[in-house]
């Protein structure tokens, strides 16, 4: 191991520094969400902290490499990790809250809480390659085994981060393993272990895990109405208790967006425009199946099977997690016969799925973050294709219906009213054209046949009726999808 000590650095610093990104992602989703422009940021910060990290550890390397060096080197990586908890609560929080520009948000909150350790590690390389070129004089391939190790490191951290280790034990767990990790690939790095620098690394050992203590201190000091804060392979999630006007309501948050929540009370679903979606028993009396993509905490198909007895639901959750946060926090019971779940992704049930229903329900969009795939004529088609003669589609979007967060819903209403045979819209507030809000947007196999009554028990969804909209927008296809993420 002494003779390969280098190279177990390098690929080691490899891995943490491509997991550094993974870990970002994780920090920063409750505050600016996971979308896009999130995820641009957060590469380009790291890339370009790591760009000057090559360059300045290459000048210092030609200056004075030394193992002990790079030692130090190490343990500043391992200080400027251990900090990460603070910074997520202290900075990250304060500048989302502050700054209304998603872009600058996270450009920002990259920069001060993960620049840093990817530009000390980053140093790590320069290092490994002056050190070993006393040695070696073939540079050329020295530097191309160097930089190899470093890459598949790398690729090793960014499987293993984002496959096995966020999911199964948070990226909290991660963080702390990683100083840990730092540490000890600092110790094995250096050569001159007298008293004085035993000392050294126990009391750094000791700043670091009080910035661990603190850091999760003040999180939990700064919310204090967390559950539940945990990771699944997709998303960081929380569940939170939160007081209304006039009730206390547990909810399930992905990113910035709550999904799911209930009257921590009754039970009851607390999303009003998941009502809307009953409306299908109005459009079809005779609709009797149901399927649901996107699941999170699964408040409508509890609401659903305790209100229709006759009925059956299946449920499309790509997130296991979920599912089981579901059945811990929100009360679903998954042995009832009248539920089936898969676990798949939703375009590729409709995609390949043989089953029929009644109605389709679609509720996977966080906003405008929405997976596009789910959005596309191909994607709808095959959901007319899988609905029963009469059919309905009833999709949650969160948009305006004038203005500039109006482009979601137009292009959406291009689209379904290029697949289906008649379309509808219907507003779950009473809101100025220009305001974003929940829009429930109805596709129609066929002509079925209103179940008339129903009308004074939805009389008031199917006043919200938009009459008169209009649009120039074109149609979503897999080829052209500029909405979502």
């Amino acid at each position: 191991m002494k003779k390969y000590k280098l190279e177990i650095i390098v690929f080691l610093s490899g891995a943490i520094g491509m997991g550094l990104e993974l870990i970002a992602a994780r920090v920063l989703s409750p505050y600016v969400g996971s979308s896009n422009v999130v995820w641009t940021s957060i590469i380009g910060i790291i890339l370009a902290s790591m760009s000057l990290g090559y360059w300045i550890g290459g000048k210092r390397a030609d200056k004075n490499a030394s193992l002990d060096k790079l030692s130090e080197i190490l343990l500043m990586a391992a200080m400027s990790t251990s900090i990460i908890p603070i910074l997520e609560t202290l900075i990250v929080k304060q500048f989302a809250g502050l700054i209304s520009n998603l872009i600058i948000a996270a450009i920002i909150c990259a920069i001060l809480v993960f620049s840093i350790p990817s530009f000390i590690l980053a140093m790590v390389s320069p290092f490994a390659v002056k050190i070993k070129s006393k040695e070696d004089n073939e540079i050329g391939s020295l530097s191309g085994r160097i930089s190899s190790l470093s890459t598949i490191g790398s690729i090793v951290g960014t499987f293993l981060m984002g496959f096995v280790l966020i999911p199964h034990i948070g990226v909290s767990n991660i963080n702390i393993g990683v100083t840990i990790l730092l540490v000890i690939m600092s110790v094995i790095a250096r050569e001159n272990k007298d008293k004085k620098y035993a000392y050294s690394v126990l009391s750094l050992v000791c700043i670091m895990l009080i910035c661990i203590i603190i850091g999760k201190w003040i999180f939990k000091i700064n919310n204090p109405d967390i559950l539940l804060d945990t990771d699944s392979q997709y998303s960081r999630i929380w569940v939170k208790q939160i007081k209304g006007e006039n009730a206390t309501y547990k909810t399930l948050q992905v990113d910035t967006g709550i999904e799911s929540y209930i009257d921590s009370t009754t039970g009851e679903m607390g999303a009003k425009y998941l009502r809307y979606y009953d409306l299908f028993e109005y459009f079809n009396k005779d609709a009797k199946s149901t399927l649901l993509i996107g699941g999170a905490a699964y408040t409508y198909p509890i609401h659903y099977l305790q209100k229709y007895k006759d009925k059956t639901i299946d449920v499309i959750e790509i997130d296991d997690k979920m599912t089981q946060i579901a059945i811990e926090q929100f009360g679903l019971n998954t042995n009832e016969p009248r539920l089936k779940i898969y676990s798949q992704d939703g375009r590729s049930y409709l995609n390949y799925s043989k089953n029929k229903y009644d109605t389709i329900l679609i509720d996977a969009f966080k906003g405008v973050n929405a997976p596009f795939e789910l959005t596309t004529y191909e994607a709808l088609s095959n959901a007319k294709n899988m609905l029963n003669e009469n059919g309905i589609v009833l999709t949650n979007i969160i948009a305006s219906l004038e203005g500039k967060d109006s482009k979601f819903i137009e292009y959406e209403y291009s689209t379904y009213k290029a697949v289906f045979d008649d379309v509808k819209i219907f507003m779950v507030r009473n809101l100025e054209k220009i305001e974003r809000q929940n829009l429930i947007l109805v596709g129609i196999k066929g002509k079925p046949e209103t179940d008339t009554n129903k009308y004074e028990e939805y009389k008031t969804y199917l006043e919200m009726q938009v009459t008169d909209f209009q649009t120039n927008k074109g149609v979503v296809t897999d080829d052209f999808a500029p909405i979502g993420n």
